[in-house]
Order: C-alpha cells, then structure tokens, then sequence
C-alpha cells in the first residue's frame, strides 16, 4: 500500500485524460485498493484481480463469478500457508491467493517460494487453479481470466482507428502484451530489460515520463484538430 506512481506521471495521464484521452488500469491487486493509493483512480475504469473484477467510474464493480472448486482450493491454500507460519505474508484476494516474499533474504525467499509452490500445486490440483511467479512472490490463481483478458475487453469496446498502448513491468503483464500485440504497442517499463512480449522497452523514469507527455502531446493535438 506504499507503492506510488514516479514524479510527474499523475500530471501527464490527468492531461491525457483532460483531453479526451482513454486511461484504464489493470492490476492484480482487488481494484479498490486502487482508488485508495492512485490519485487518478477514482476517474477511472480499473480492471482488479488479474481481470476477475472490472470497477467502473461510476464506482459500480462487476465480478465474474468463481466456480465452487475454485473458492475451496484457494481456502486450502490460505491453510497451507497459515499452516507454515505465513499468514502475515499472505494475501486473499478475488479470483486469487498471493504470498509475498519481499524483504526477506534472497535465499529465504526462494527456499520458502519452491516449498509452498509445491505444496499449491499438490493441493489444488484439478481445480482450475495454477500457481505463477510475479516480482516479490508467487500467487495461485483462478484461471479462464487475466490481464490479457482485460485488454481483449477493452480493445472490443474500441474503435479499430483509436491508438492504443499497454505499460506494465511484471510477469503477470505478459499476457496483456500478447494480447495487444497487433492491435496497440506493449510496453515493458523497468530498469532492466528482460526476456518479454513487448515491442517497446522503456527506463524509468524519464523514459516513461518523456513518452506519457508525447502521447499526451498527441491525444491533444488530436483533440485540437477534431
């Protein structure tokens, strides 16, 4: 809940937004806790829990509904890590169950992440649930919905001719490259370049901050001459 945005990036999606420009935002984090650290969110659609929950800005929040299955595979895994003492580190969310491993030392961490990613994957299997890596932990999640997802939704409800891009820097974000790909740029934003999806590799802060402020050059411009 300490996580906020790099200098300047507010100022250049509140101008994106205050010229006719589309903002949605995709987490896997439930999608109110958006509105309580973004500044922006409230102003905007957000699509939470890897795409199982879609908040409007209207504030309605719809959620697509999870199989029975689903619901009790991931009460047990809440249960395995309580049973390993790591309940503090533990996260229930809709659609998903993430253990957090930050802080911890490096070796810590990855004997911890192999022992409960095998114990997840034992418990739940058949269930429709599958355990994936994201940066500063591993997360069982409900599958059939992901960031992908979200943007496919999104880009249906958009005109073919609009611009379109995704930014994002974790694992979990590879979906949402692939399924822009072809249709909108994928942007991967991080210090350091990794093996990705994305077309477009991006340093912050000034990297991004430069290209926020060009496409917010370009939705105005757009705006000026319509």
């Amino acid at each position: 809940m300490k996580a906020v945005p790099y200098p300047g990036v507010v100022e250049r999606l509140a101008g994106i937004l205050d010229c006719g420009g589309r903002i949605v935002l995709v987490t896997g984090r439930p999608a109110r806790e958006l509105t309580e650290i973004f500044p922006l969110a409230r102003r905007l659609e957000v699509w939470g829990a890897h795409g199982f929950e879609r908040r409007m800005p209207d504030g309605r929040v719809i959620r697509h509904p999870l199989p029975e299955p689903v619901s009790r595979g991931l009460d047990t895994a809440i249960e395995i890590c309580r049973g390993m003492g790591l309940s503090r580190r533990t996260e229930r969310k809709y659609g998903s169950v993430a253990l957090h491993l930050r802080g911890l030392d490096p070796k810590d961490a990855l004997s911890i992440e192999r022992e409960v990613y095998a114990e997840w994957s034992n418990s739940v299997a058949g269930t429709g649930l599958e355990v994936r890596c994201f940066d500063g932990g591993i997360e069982l999640l409900a599958g059939g919905r992901d960031k992908g997802s979200a943007v496919d939704t999104v880009l249906r409800e958009t005109s073919e001719t609009t611009a379109a891009a995704y930014l994002g820097d974790d694992q979990t974000d590879e979906d949402a490259f692939r399924a822009i790909r072809g249709r909108g740029l994928g942007v991967l934003v991080r210090l350091e370049r990794r093996t990705t999806a994305a077309e477009l590799w991006l340093k912050p802060p000034e990297e991004l901050i430069e290209f926020l402020q060009n496409w917010k050059a370009a939705v105005c411009d757009e705006r000026t001459h319509n």
